[in-house]
């Protein structure tokens, strides 16, 4: 099995390799939105796409989505947000049969995040970490802190 991990830099890529201990036993690769400073794991195992933010550069992240996604050929696409993981489950749903899992970013408590109310639609399977977000997203799965 092939993961996608799919986050922007800073609280998003945190997150999400805090629970890579799920992942790190299958070939995986990560997606970011823009340059950072990374881990020696990371080194050889990512793509950089351009940086949108609800912008014209969307579209420019469509076509590399579907680029990545057709060179990779990744089994599960892996993600805790932000909105550059929308691009990729868009062209996922039209072109793959990837399985698409989102687990919405445990620092949204009260109020779910843009990037959770349209992945709530997209993924697979869709996760949340508050007990709170519950009647925000009833057919996703509670799942606790994952942390």
């Amino acid at each position: 099995m092939k993961v996608c991990i799919v986050s922007s830099c800073g609280g998003h890529l945190t997150e999400v390799r805090s629970f890579r201990v799920a992942y790190q036993e299958y070939e995986h690769i990560y997606v970011l939105d823009d340059k950072a400073i990374l881990p020696e794991d990371m080194h050889s195992r990512t793509h950089f796409i351009s940086h949108s933010e609800r912008d014209w550069r969307f579209a420019v992240n469509v076509w590399e989505a579907f680029r990545i996604l057709w060179r990779e050929r990744p089994d599960v696409i892996l993600s805790t947000g932000a909105g550059v993981v929308v691009s990729f489950a868009i062209v996922s749903r039209l072109f793959f049969r990837t399985r698409i899992i989102f687990i919405e970013t445990l620092t949204r408590v009260g109020r779910p995040s843009l990037t959770g109310r349209i992945m709530y639609r997209l993924a697979h399977d869709f996760f949340y970490q508050w007990e709170s977000l519950r009647s925000y997203f009833p057919k996703g799965t509670y799942g606790g802190l994952v942390l």
